[in-house]
């Protein structure tokens, strides 16, 4: 049971912990080619798109990304090429940082990142190889499934207490610690 348990652990969690940024809605997504943020990085710089890959295509080469948010999301179709980079951040579900030039009136991509999600103060990531050593020392934690409920329903981290996005505000007080210095660790779906 342990060792199927640490199997599973690179599956459920991610790059982040954190509660919010799991569930965003892309209902109200329009299909459009506006101009794109301008934004630098340390190593790209030059027009970037941001937001959530709603799809990908290896036979037409081409990734659609929902920038903008509310009544102001479009839906992005951005060409890559062999030359592109980081193809493998273009997961639908995800959120990514696309840098792109234009060719011929289109956006082609030149690099691609994953939007990670930024932790607020006092707040940390742990890697799967530390939370390993938690679990194998017995360390006294809380552990925080942040999915949906659906989700938590068809699997879920042995030990892990279901409190997802939607229903946090509702379930937290009773849900979490009354002991506030106990240590809680929360995955999700992916990378936020």
């Amino acid at each position: 049971m342990k060792r199927s348990m640490i199997k599973l652990i690179p599956f459920f969690i991610m790059a982040s912990f954190l509660v919010t940024g799991c569930n965003h809605d892309t209902s109200s997504t329009v299909k459009a080619a506006k101009p794109a943020i301008e934004a630098k990085t340390q190593k790209s710089k030059g027009p970037v798109y941001k937001g959530k890959v709603v799809g990908k295509s290896n036979k037409a080469k081409s990734i659609s990304i929902v920038v903008g948010k509310g009544k102001k999301a479009k839906t992005i179709m951005v060409k890559f090429d062999k030359n592109t980079k980081g193809v493998e951040h273009a997961a639908k579900g995800h959120a990514s940082i696309i840098f792109y030039d234009m060719r011929d009136g289109q956006p082609w991509a030149t690099v691609i990142k994953p939007k990670l999600a930024k932790l607020p103060k006092g707040v940390s990531e742990i890697k799967t190889a530390d939370l390993k050593t938690l679990i194998d020392a017995k360390t006294d934690f809380v552990l925080i499934d942040a999915r949906p409920g659906k989700r938590y329903a068809a699997s879920h981290m042995p030990g892990a207490i279901s409190i997802g996005t939607k229903a946090y505000k509702k379930k937290a007080a009773s849900a979490l610690p009354k002991d506030k210095d106990k240590l809680l660790i929360m995955y999700c779906g992916g990378p936020t």
